[in-house]
């Protein structure tokens, strides 16, 4: 494992050094298959042993986790069911110094929790994902064929690291995505905020039911922790942090902030919809009242008759998403690997707190 560059996106993520990997698309089309091949079966107990490869396969896929690492797994007591958390032990015997708990959605946990709730697997306990690491590769394999994908890309450490690209393109923070997969983490100390391990985790369980629950259409989210409030007669000027070192600001009413229970050191999420992320170029920052203000590259561009939609690189961890008019595209003449200044102004932040 090392830190590398996907080529497409220009994110840097903790993945292994190849170059292949499986989009959410697919992803979800390998999940479909194996759903399919587990019901596909009349016979109790090969349905018992396929629905143990299931669950192996959604542990990884969800928590970007290493095969043995799920096989060591006792979901009864290694799963909280009300957490929604999976601890990852380290070892065989138990807690270890590489032991880390990871998040997984309300929704995922459920359905694990269903599962389990079988006789065959009353009848197992603890013992029920303790399979032949051979076995998992080889239905893997099946399932990715099934699917229409290469063999080998239905390894499990190719679902590890297509787990790692799909949160690194969906803007979960490095750290947090370093964290989830067990890699050590860098100093999350900036100028003006620090994150604490258990902070880092609240970051990753709001992104995984964001991810899951979809209940929003806002294409660009920041995860990070209030540095500054100020407080006028109408509105309140609030100032984050991100993560990644960003700084976010933006002004809501009074009633909301309070209604928020908003405070220095709470953590938010940050939302910008694509049509209010204003695009510039020039190498210098613009003289413009937009209070956020990000330099970054061009790293796709999707055109249409009416509009643009231009993806910017700020940071190794942050992707923005812009919406913008074809005739507005043609004046700034934008191509991939561009120079970009990418700015929204206050009053398009929208706050969320868990």
């Amino acid at each position: 494992m090392s830190l590398s560059k996907n080529k497409d996106h220009g994110r840097i993520v903790s993945i292994p050094d190849v170059d292949e990997y499986l989009d959410t698309t697919q992803l979800n089309r390998m999940e479909q298959s194996f759903r399919e091949w587990v019901d596909s079966t009349p016979r109790a107990d090969i349905h018992f042993s396929r629905q143990r490869i299931l669950i192996i396969f959604l542990l990884i896929r969800y928590t970007g986790a290493k095969l043995n690492e799920v096989l060591v797994l006792n979901p009864f007591e290694d799963i909280d069911w009300v957490s929604h958390t999976v601890l990852f032990r380290g070892s065989a015997t138990g807690k270890s110094i590489d032991s880390r708990e990871v998040q997984i959605s309300e929704a995922l946990s459920r359905g694990i929790r269903n599962i389990l709730a079988g006789p065959s697997f009353r009848e197992a306990l603890g013992d029920v994902l303790n399979v032949d690491p051979g076995f998992v590769r080889r239905k893997f394999y099946e399932r990715a064929q099934g699917s229409g994908f290469l063999k080998r890309l239905g390894g499990p450490e190719i679902i590890r690291k297509s787990r790692a690209v799909e949160l690194m393109q969906s803007n979960m923070p490095l750290p947090a995505v370093q964290m989830m997969l067990g890699h050590s983490t860098p100093n999350l100390t900036s100028a003006y905020v620090s994150f604490s391990k258990d902070e880092i985790q609240q970051v990753a369980k709001l992104f995984v039911e964001k991810e899951s629950m979809r209940k929003t259409s806002a294409r660009n989210a920041f995860f990070g922790k209030i540095h500054n409030i100020q407080r006028g007669d109408i509105q309140t000027r609030v100032g984050l942090t991100t993560i990644d070192g960003l700084l976010i600001t933006t002004v809501i009413t009074n009633n909301s902030a309070e209604r928020l229970g908003l405070k220095q050191g709470k953590l938010v999420t940050a939302e910008v919809k694509a049509p209010s992320v204003i695009l510039q170029s020039g190498a210098t920052e613009p003289m413009c009242s937009a209070e956020n203000r990000f330099k970054g590259v061009v790293v796709k561009l999707t055109r249409g008759k009416i509009n643009v939609e231009c993806v910017v690189q700020i940071s190794d961890g942050i992707e923005l998403c812009a919406v913008i008019s074809s005739a507005e595209n043609c004046c700034l003449r934008l191509n991939e690997g561009d120079n970009i200044w990418v700015l929204f102004n206050c009053f398009s932040v929208v706050l969320h707190v868990d």
